[in-house]
This record gives structure tokens, sequence and C-alpha cells, in this order.
């Protein structure tokens, strides 16, 4: 990725500069797999509450709303995991809803990448934090069900990496998982690509979009 830091200092300015200082706001950050969305929005996130200790922000995964492994054996969609209908697009809609509308404690899933589950009630985003930095593949598809979580949006960002630097770091994803060099190549070139493509063809444009 292009120096973390000056992309961090970019997007943290341009949330001040719109931010009115009174409602909560919802800050989306899409991009295909490997675009480093996790890493941007931890980063920002803790930038945010250094510049705006008054405006406290927390990250929010989209992917603790993947559908557990037992829901997609039975429907056969194991192999493509990631795509988008192996989501529970409905239930991140409503959780959506509620960060925007409701002002008390909401607690949210937040996926387990080593025991490829979501864990339920993982993480607590509170009442009094103002901006939630919303990352996942799939926030600005322009599809049925998805498009409806782009108004909810209040600002929109998208990492938008090349293909080959999203299949070196598919790659490098996988290995670190204890994977070997086919089995991590062939995960990468497969579903994550095709993922990865599918995304930055059928993504909505973006307030901010930053190349890499």
């Amino acid at each position: 990725m292009a120096d973390l830091q000056t992309i961090v200092e970019r997007l943290a300015a341009y949330i001040r500069a719109h931010d009115d200082g009174q409602r909560r706001l919802l800050i989306a950050i899409a991009g295909p797999p490997g675009a480093g969305k996790s890493t941007v929005a931890e980063a920002l996130a803790e930038t945010l509450n250094h510049l705006l200790p008054d405006r406290p922000a927390e990250a929010v995964p989209m992917d603790g709303f993947h559908y557990d492994n037992a829901i997609l054996d039975e429907r056969g969609w194991r192999a493509k995991k990631g795509a988008p209908e192996t989501f529970d697009v409905g239930g991140f809609f409503s959780l959506l809803q509620r960060l925007k509308n409701e002002a008390g404690d909401i607690a949210i899933p937040v996926f387990d990448r080593s025991a490829d589950l979501a864990r339920a009630s993982a993480r607590m985003v509170s009442g009094h934090q103002r901006l939630l930095i919303v990352e996942g593949n799939y926030l600005l598809l322009d599809r049925p069900n998805w498009r409806e979580l782009f108004p909810l949006f209040d600002h929109t960002i998208f990492l938008k990496p090349s293909i080959e630097t999203i299949e070196e770091r598919l790659i490098q994803r996988w290995l670190g998982y204890g994977f070997d060099q086919q089995t991590a190549e062939a995960r990468a070139k497969g579903n994550d690509l095709a993922n990865a493509r599918l995304i930055l063809a059928e993504s909505r444009p973006a307030n901010i979009v930053v190349q890499d």
C-alpha cells in the first residue's frame, strides 16, 4: 500500500472538513479484498480519536455478517465464500440503520479469520462514538439489496489497488494463514480475484478514491 500515514492524513482532513460536530456520521470505506480496508479503517479511527477527542471514532467491519459455514454448505456456497450472496446484507442494513438512528450502545458481530466464523456481539459501539468508519467489500456495490446501503452513508471512500497488487496481497494473506504456495495462489486467483473484479466493475462512485 502507498504510505499509510499519508492516506490516513488525507482522509482525516476530509472528514474534519465535512463534520458539523453534531450528528453521528457513517463513513464507508469500500474496495476489493486485499485493498487494505481494515488497516485503513483502524488507522483512521485512531487518528480521528487523537485529532477530535470530543468526536470519538470507531471502526465497524462488514465481515461479521458472513453466513456461517453450515449455511454455506447447505446452499452449496462454501467454495464462493466472500461473494455478495454469502453475506447477510439484510442484517447488515438493519445494523447500519440502528447505528445511524439510535443513541445507545450497540453490539456488533466481528469475523474471526483464524476460526473462519463470525462472533456475535463481539464488539461494542458506544453511544458517545460519533464517527463510525464502516469498512467492507460491497458497501458501494450497485446491485439489488446492496444498493440500499448507500443512502445510509454520509461519506464514501473507495480503495482501488491494481489487480496485480490485489493478487500479490491475497497470495501473501493465504500464505500467512499457513497454506502452501500452490494453495495460496489457487485461493487468490479463484474466488478472491473474481470478487475483486466484480467490486472494481460494479461499485458506485465514491467521494474519495484512493489509487494504489
